[in-house]
């Protein structure tokens, strides 16, 4: 007879990180259910014993400590028995490892004693439930948590709806997502256990629950969606074995569905050898997998960054203190827990055998672990030094084999070194079906070029318009001011913009020709005459709108207020070419915001008869390009300051090397007939213009961006949407006009991707720099200066201030000077092992604490 086999997605810590959970067999979590300590937090949490430091006749901070304990205690998944890379998502829910079985949540104390009766008068019954019972256990504050088998066919909602039902008691819909979790109990709530609870199934009857759901169209775990590359071919011979396997936490095959994954352990079955709850659930060895060569290089840079250069990391007394400083340097910014383990245990294996090591790295990811937060620079450095390293290390490998082989013309592909992580994804995919009027500006363009060239086309077509408006879903008034920023790399075409932008600004610029000849026949005038003969006044009606890349901020005010209300317009071949506008300051920044901001004022007032004294509204679209680099360089210093959410940006895809050359269409008479009625309807309209359809479509599009933010958690990403989602409805409005103010269904789609692309964009090349500089305004808001020696225990080691030091954005060379100078202060005393050198400390140096300790002493030297 096959035994039962059995696993469990399980994090068995105590403060373990929500996020993580580890495939384990049984016997992890019967020594995690039979730890004492987990013992004494039930009791803690249901009142049985009175928790440390909390008044017990304070009822409020009773509950409030409680619920902390409750939040502290160790958890599982039942849905599903691995995660990929062991994190606790929905879409990291491995399809193959679902277990057909879920939790019922008995909520109310009411209901407790009657649904444990009903759950076994159901099992016994004639009903879809006979057998079902899996699982009874109290949960944490003696409630009542029912584990059951789903029936064939039925999915986890279905389920609970149906047995709370027959139950009796009131369905919970907030217990039946893939990725759910329940805290675990101490051994004594268990009420009942069936040997199949967290089995895996037979592989028969894996194949016949999947096939039931394929039948009803839904994927091979019962959830709703379109059977993909993820799911199983269904073979009801059973035959097809491979396609039924449970993938490993590294993508690779772990076990087959029907097969072994531990042995079978019964209810009181504790195994000496079972991991505490203190370690790592049985995955301490990463599932027996070697480090990576860039993390050990990673490693020992950390160790340097922390001051450990050259010293034993891993002896007695000061090897808690070394990790600690060493993680709090950096290492744990750069891997996960499990891949940290894997190291350790290559450089601190003496330590590594020790549950204090495992603790450690533990509690340190739980409390510090924050993949949200931006790296600093000295970890990105020692990162990318490390992935070099790593790369070179490989190189020179390969190419010994290849010549041990004899083979010394070393081709490029076996030195290619495979990426540690995930390209960046592509840009979302332009839709085939475009308006007439992107239709025929991009017509003559070739494919890779016609994303950009879609956007770029807006700031010029905005340039035709005067005194229009546009109520936004604000109820604000917009003009349709619209700049656009190309970024991609050297040679990537960036110049495939400027025929589209010269066809369609060519009636402004010969309307511009005749005015700028008038305006330099008055300054001849001007020059021929003395200083004392009496002087024309400048020309009236002098509206040009396309100024210069090299315009000085008074020259701009000027042509503004001769523009009358029209907009003015440039395209720079490169960015940095707005530093003419910069002035005094870092006007150049100004204009850009104020440029995109309804009734704002500008101007300069000066002293001088001959000087530009005048106050405007700016009204200025421009086109401009640049590389990646130097467009972040460029808006590094005001990430948050506005510019960045108001330009519209775009870019080019890197194309592969060697591919052929993109050639364009030719742009002739009959691309500028077609483009002319569109131009006529820009310049013929003014006033308020109402467009229903942009205006509904904004706000589909608002709506979309919250709730994608809500599901994110994104800051950054929503503060950049509320500008996008202008843009974009003022685009829509730009294309509603030019077609005669009538509608085309396509430009819903349109516009919808214009602002995905636009985001896509400024997330892909700012996201991370302005979540930085938000995180770093955030941080030096939120602590003042801190008495280190007040944090620091009683009794401590160089290393562990060294620690502390680092931790609150301290450097590891002040270490040394701190401790002369405490000493020198009689703050501390030596307590043992003093290296004898005066310029250094080493790490394993103890001291004792004269001031400032815990225990209220002050100890006179």
């Amino acid at each position: 007879m096959t035994e039962t086999q059995h696993v469990i997605a399980l994090n068995p810590y105590r403060k373990g990180n929500k996020g993580k959970v580890f495939s384990n067999s049984m016997a992890v979590y019967d020594k995690v259910i039979a730890s004492p300590e987990i013992r004494k937090m039930i009791q803690q949490i249901r009142g049985e014993l009175p928790i440390p430091k909390v008044n017990a006749n304070d009822e409020e901070a009773v509950k409030k400590a409680q619920d902390r304990l409750k939040s502290e205690l160790p958890f599982f998944c039942p849905h599903y028995g691995i995660f990929k890379n062991n994190v606790r998502r929905q879409e990291n829910a491995q399809p193959e490892s679902f277990m057909f079985q879920t939790i019922i949540d008995v909520d109310d104390r009411e209901y407790v004693d009657k649904a444990i009766e009903k759950a076994r008068e159901l099992n016994c019954s004639d009903s879809i439930w006979n057998g079902s019972l899996l699982h009874l256990c109290y949960s944490a504050r003696k409630k009542l948590h029912i584990g059951i088998r789903l029936p064939v066919g039925m999915t986890i909602e279905e389920t609970q709806k149906a047995y709370c039902e027959a139950l009796g008691v009131p369905y919970d819909e907030s217990c039946i997502t893939p990725e759910r979790m329940i805290y675990l109990t101490d051994k004594d709530s268990e009420i009942y256990r069936s040997k199949m609870w967290c089995a895996v199934l037979s592989e028969k009857e894996i194949l016949m629950r999947r096939q039931a759901y394929l039948d009803r169209g839904l994927t091979v775990d019962g959830r709703s969606g379109k059977v993909n590359s993820l799911q199983f071919k269904v073979n009801s011979n059973g035959k097809n074995n491979e396609n039924n396997r449970l993938s490993g936490n590294d993508g690779n095959t772990a076990v087959s569905a029907g097969s072994a994954v531990q042995p079978a352990q019964p209810g009181d079955s504790h195994g000496a050898d079972a991991p505490h709850i203190g370690h790592s659930g049985g995955n301490q060895d990463a599932g027996g997998l070697e480090a990576r060569e860039k993390n050990l290089i990673a490693f020992d840079l950390f160790t340097q960054a922390a001051g450990l250069g050259g010293m034993e990391i891993d002896t007695v007394g000061s090897r808690h203190s070394s990790l600690l400083a060493i993680m709090s340097a950096g290492a744990s910014r750069v891997m996960e827990e499990e891949e940290l383990m894997k190291v350790v245990r290559v450089k601190m294996p003496s330590y590594y055998q020790e549950n204090d090591c495992h603790q450690l790295i533990h509690d340190f990811y739980a409390k510090y672990a924050d993949n949200t937060k931006p790296m600093s620079r000295e970890v990105m450095r020692v990162n990318a030094l490390a992935e070099q390293k790593a790369s070179q290390q490989v190189n020179s490998l390969q190419l010994k084999v290849n010549r041990a082989d004899g083979n010394h013309a070393v081709q490029s592909s076996n030195l290619k070194v495979q990426s540690t992580g995930e390209d960046y994804p592509d840009p979302p995919e332009m839709p085939k079906k475009l308006p007439k009027l992107v239709e025929l500006l991009i017509s003559r363009t070739p494919e890779i070029y016609k994303p950009a060239v879609a956007h770029a086309i807006f700031p010029p077509l905005a340039t035709h318009l005067w005194k229009t408006r546009f109520r936004y879903i604000d109820n604000v008034e917009h003009e349709a001011r619209l700049m656009t920023l190309l970024l991609a790399g050297t040679g990537a075409g960036k110049s495939s913009v400027n025929r589209p932008i010269d066809f369609i600004m060519e009636d402004i610029r010969l309307r511009d020709a005749e005015n700028l000849k008038r305006e330099k026949a008055w300054k001849d005038e001007m020059l021929r005459k003395g200083a004392n003969k009496d002087k024309r006044k400048r020309p009236e009606n002098l509206i040009i709108q396309e100024i210069d890349a090299d315009m000085t901020n008074p020259a701009f005010v000027m042509r503004t207020a001769e523009a009358q209300e029209h907009f003015l317009y440039t395209s720079l071949n490169e960015l940095d070419q707005f530093d003419a506008l910069k002035g005094s300051g870092s006007q150049q920044f100004r204009i850009m915001c104020l440029a995109a901001d309804p009734g704002n004022k500008y101007g300069q007032t000066r002293v001088g008869t001959m000087s530009v004294t005048e106050r405007v509204t700016i009204r200025f679209n421009w086109n401009a390009s640049t590389t990646i680099q130097k467009g972040q360089r460029y808006f590094s210093k005001v990430l948050t300051d506005g510019p960045i959410s108001r330009i519209n940006f775009c870019t080019i895809p890197e194309r592969e090397i060697g591919e052929d050359m993109p050639v364009y269409g030719t742009y002739d008479e009959s691309y500028r007939e077609a483009l002319r009625p569109y131009i006529e309807n820009l310049n013929k309209v003014t006033g308020l213009i109402e467009c229903k359809e942009a205006f509904q479509l904004a706000l589909k599009l608002k709506d979309e961006n919250a709730e994608f933010a809500r599901l994110s958690q994104d800051r950054t990403f929503e503060n950049l949407s509320f500008r996008a989602n202008v843009i974009a409805y003022l685009k829509a409005c730009v294309l509603y006009v030019a077609n005669g103010c009538k509608w085309e269904p396509e430009i819903d789609e349109f516009i919808r991707w214009s602002e995905q692309y636009d985001l896509y964009c400024k997330m892909r090349f700012f996201g991370d720099m302005i979540a930085k500089e938000n995180f770093m305004a955030e941080k030096s808001s939120k602590r003042g200066p801190q008495n280190l020696l007040q944090i620091l225990p009683d009794n401590f080691t160089a290393a562990q201030l060294l620690a502390i030091r680092l931790e609150h954005g301290l450097d590891a060379k002040g270490t040394d000077m701190m401790i002369r100078q405490w000493l020198h202060r009689n703050y501390i005393r030596r307590a043992y092992q003093y290296t004898g050198k005066r310029d250094s400390c080493d790490s394993c140096d103890s001291f004792e604490k004269l001031k400032y300790r815990h225990d209220g002493m002050v100890i006179k030297s």
